[in-house]
């Protein structure tokens, strides 16, 4: 073997050993402790980013901690293989689908097993595998059985650019961009499948029983979006029913007018002949409107009246129905009883089209409202008037800010009447599922002229994906033009049908992944029921939190319909004959722990060249023109060529070639020319352009891990992202500063093979070698349960600097370097599982590190024999003192008193009191 580190050698020797020795499978075991981990499986794009390894490579250092504490861990992986981008790609190179997409795993498999990790392979899922989507549709099934699976022609959000539906979660931003392309989104009229998540929506609130994150059930909480109040039934002159929601019942006897959405059924039965032409006119332009353009904060409110009249049911006041687009058909019924007082929307719109406004909430303590001389509306507590017989009832929140006395009393009122029921609303919709695409699960349903709309039977499944298909996007499915797909028999009476051709989103199959991992290769049910029994629940799930209310919602809901169908009753039964305690718990929540990393940005861009034209005085130049260059050269007629140095508002410090310090001023006629960002008057083009930005293949600022590994090994790849950010939230990617990480690994494997430094042991020298080690078992072992794997990182890079003293102090026995040796390559085993393992042999062991045990903390031998007694005057350090550690009270005050720092900042005054915290070795001195 080599005398020095290469681990170009030593790596993918280890990783084929492991490999061919099946180190790393994993075995149902229920006389052992279990530990099932899994990490966010990945979109096979084609090569792994470093952002994969930054979200793997820490699991896989926890997993493997948790392993060497004596768990069964099974960490297994997968790929999330259907779905858009594989298709668009394919598109764009004129291949099928489905090659793109298996060449992209086959080679992101190779690069995950550079990685170093602990994945079971035998285990690995990919969802665009027959195996695995004939059970994805059998899920659909009985979701369809039980009622929770339903087809509905509804107004959906579909990109016009990817040519298919988009469920809610996947619109993203103010704007309502596809959050796959961009585009924005435009609603369509279709037929499509949808799955009833709304009927789990109080389920997916609560978060009582699993350890998630703060700010995750924060999101889905508001994305699920409960409201308290009250359905109130309005009728037209003509008898209609209109149904709207409320959450200030209360609030009903200032109603003064209706408004209902472009959309609704009602307004072209309501609307006058009178008011046609305007109505019709003003519904054409609300329909090439975004929801987000129609109910944006600060726009004018407009509307038309329809010349129709509803009775409002508490007081049997005739009022007004408009029209008007900020009401939306998507939320609630699609119409609202406008109260102006209190509500700042309704206020707006009454006063532009000259509406009656009528207080019923009146402040407590203030002078009485005036409609006439209102600015805005009054949306807060106060007193009830002008509401008949609830008039002087108090209108208050609770101090939680929830109830509302005054709601309870009129929703109660409005039940005994009939007019009005107590209600809870939820802003979460049903999950659309239908995608208007090729590479997807085919959805397993079948429509007969005769039998209607009829499932597939279980025995037929899985239905194939054809690989015979023009698949380019025309806003129809692709398999809707293959005649060998389309045309089947009708499983109830055998005649001809057809089959649908939409396929299921992509989130569908990454919903149970995780259920799959547990026998992949099993025939009889979406996996064995005896894994199952032993290995679930998820213990631990590792992600980014961008996936708060799309994926983690989507797992969620399925596992609990799961659990509701009685499909998995068996998994149960099995668990309590292995004498699990949770065993009828185990499908009430996917994860029981939660931990989202965060993300690794580009580097910063600092240093690029600039070229400024304009007017120039030797030290400033007032900007016409600015051109920002990443290359080594610069025009030479730009009136300043230098690099960047830094930036604030609206100027740059520029330091030029010839080292002159340069000031560019810009002002709102400037023009720029940023690459990658576009030009524009604004200097925070420049900004954009310097500043670190979330790595992605089209911005160009990509870290390729290959050539990291090629260049330095896996081991200090692994190490530097551990050390060099906190997990939960990334930072910006630092190329000079992975050298100190390669300094370390290269210390280590000088300190490991170098002979025991034996002189004249000391037995000092000896306690305090092995505190240190015990001191930094500690601080591993607390950095690997908090997923605090810097800090881990750092104590274990100290430990190197102990021993490295130790080597040319001579010092201590070999005894106690071996120990320290050995516990060393233990506590680095998980963060760099191919040097400890190649150095555990060389130190004479046994085969393999990564089957020992972790190092037990002696917390005897870490305790300081001596600590700093720190000593406060007032609240201020006056003193510090070394003193032994097990000092008693008395003796730590004595001292304090006696010390000269101290008697100096008396000068004679007797303290009033003297305080001493032994657990921070403080002595606080009042005067």
């Amino acid at each position: 073997m080599a005398d020095k580190y290469v681990p170009q050698e030593i790596e993918p020797r280890w990783a084929e050993r492991w490999e061919n020795d099946q180190l790393y499978r994993s075995v149902a075991d229920p006389n052992r402790p279990k530990f099932y981990a899994m990490t966010m499986l990945p979109y096979p794009s084609g090569d792994l980013h470093i952002g994969h390894w930054y979200a793997m490579t820490p699991s896989d250092a926890r997993a493997r901690w948790l392993r060497m504490r004596g768990y069964n861990v099974l960490f297994p992986m997968g790929f999330d293989a259907f779905g858009l981008p594989a298709e668009n790609a394919a598109i764009q190179r004129n291949i099928h689908p489905k090659i793109w997409t298996y060449k992209n795993i086959n080679n992101m498999r190779r690069q995950m097993r550079t990685m170093g990790t602990i994945f079971d392979w035998k285990r690995e899922a990919v969802s665009s595998d027959p195996e695995y989507y004939r059970w994805t549709q059998w899920f659909f099934l009985q979701l369809y059985k039980h009622g929770l699976a339903y087809r509905q022609h509804a107004a959906v959000d579909f990109c016009p650019n990817c040519n298919t539906t988009l469920a809610r979660e996947q619109v993203w931003g103010d704007d309502r961009h596809c959050e796959r392309c961009g585009t924005p989104v435009i609603k369509k009229e279709l037929e499509q499948w949808f799955f009833s998540t709304t009927k789990y929506a109080e389920e997916l609130m609560n978060h009582d029983t699993i350890n998630w994150p703060e700010r995750v059930k924060l999101m889905q909480a508001n994305w699920v979006g409960r409201s308290e109040g009250a359905h109130v039934t309005f009728r037209t002159e003509q008898g209609d029913a209109i149904t709207v929601f409320t959450t200030r019942p209360d609030t009903l006897w200032g109603a003064t007018f209706m408004v209902l959405a472009p959309e609704h059924p009602l307004v072209e039965k309501i609307t006058t002949d009178q008011c046609r032409a305007d109505v019709e006119a003003y519904i054409s332009a609300a329909a090439r409107k975004s929801e987000i353009d129609r109910t944006a904060e600060g726009r004018e409110k407009t509307g038309v009246f329809t010349g129709g009249y509803a009775i409002n049911p508490v007081n049997q006041e005739r009022i007004p129905i408009w029209v008007a687009d900020y009401v939306l058909i998507s939320y609630g019924s699609g119409a609202i009883m406008a109260v102006p007082a209190h509500d700042q929307r309704d206020f707006e719109f009454a006063r532009k089209y000259d509406l009656p406004i009528r207080i019923v909430i009146q402040p407590d303590g203030a002078s009485d409202l005036d409609p006439a001389k209102m600015t805005e509306s009054w949306p807060g507590e106060g007193i009830m008037v002008n509401s008949g017989q609830f008039t002087g009832t108090p209108a208050y929140y609770a101090a939680d800010g929830k109830k509302n006395e005054a709601v309870g009393i009129v929703t109660a009122w409005l039940e005994k009447q009939g007019i009005g029921q107590g209600a809870v609303n939820y802003r979460l919709r049903d999950w659309l599922i239908s995608r208007q695409r090729y590479w997807g699960a085919p959805i397993p349903m079948i429509y007969c002229d005769r039998c209607g709309v009829v499932p597939v039977n279980e025995k037929d499944l899985p239905i194939l994906l054809p690989d015979d298909v023009d698949f380019k996007p025309t806003g129809e499915s692709p398999l809707k033009h293959h005649e060998g797909f389309l045309n089947t028999s009708c499983p109830q009476c055998g005649g001809p049908a057809k089959r649908e051709t939409d396929t299921m989103d992509t989130f569908m199959c990454s919903s149970w992944y995780q259920y799959r991992y547990l026998s992949p290769n099993y025939d009889g049910g979406p996996f064995d029921p005896e894994e199952g029994a032993y290995w679930l629940p998820v213990d631990q799930y590792t992600g980014g939190i961008e996936h708060a209310t799309m994926h983690l919602m989507y797992t969620r809901f399925f596992t609990k319909a799961m659990r509701d169908s009685g499909s998995f009753a068996n998994v149960a039964a099995i668990a309590q004959g292995m004498g699990r305690a949770d065993a009828n718990h185990l499908f009430d929540e996917p994860m029981l722990a939660l931990y989202n990393q965060g993300m690794i940005l580009g580097e910063p861009r600092d240093g690029d060249i600039i070229a400024a034209y304009g007017k120039f005085d030797g030290q400033k130049l007032i900007a016409q023109h600015i051109r920002v260059i990443a290359a080594t050269a610069a025009p030479a007629d730009a009136a300043v060529v230098g690099e960047v140095m830094g930036r604030k508002e609206l100027t740059l410090d520029v330091i030029t070639s010839d080292g002159r310090s340069v000031v560019v001023e810009t002002d709102e006629k400037t023009t720029f020319d940023v690459p990658r960002v576009g030009s524009g008057a604004a200097v925070e083009n420049i900004i954009y352009h310097l500043d670190v930005e979330k790595m992605s293949k089209s911005k160009g600022n990509v870290v390729a891990p290959d050539e990291l590994v090629a260049e330095y090994g896996a081991d200090t790849v692994r190490a530097y992202l551990m050390f060099a950010f906190e997990w939960s939230q990334g930072g910006p990617w630092d190329s000079k500063s992975i050298q100190g990480t390669v300094r370390w690994l290269y210390d280590i494997w000088e300190i490991v093979n170098t002979a025991a430094p034996v002189g004249n042991p000391d037995p000092k020298a000896e306690r305090n070698l092995r505190r240190k080690v015990q001191q930094t078992v500690k601080k591993v072992s607390d950095g690997l349960e908090t997923f605090g794997f810097n800090t881990a990182v750092a104590s274990l890079m100290a430990l190197r600097n102990a021993l490295k003293s130790t080597i040319q102090a001579k010092n201590v026995s070999r005894a106690v370097w071996n120990e320290s040796i050995e516990t060393l390559l233990l506590l680095m085993a998980p963060f760099t599982p191919f040097i400890t393992e190649e150095l555990w042999g060389r130190t004479g062991h046994r085969y393999s590190i990564h089957n020992q045990s972790w190092p037990t903390y002696n917390a005897e031998i870490a305790a300081e024999e001596e600590i700093t007694l720190v000593v406060q005057v007032n609240g201020k350090v006056r003193e510090r003192i070394m003193v032994a550690a097990d000092i008693s009270e008395d003796e730590a005050i004595r001292l304090a008193l006696e010390s000269e720092g101290v008697l100096r900042h008396l000068n004679g005054v007797t303290p009033k009191k003297v305080i001493y915290i032994t657990a921070r070795g403080m002595v606080n001195i009042v005067v």
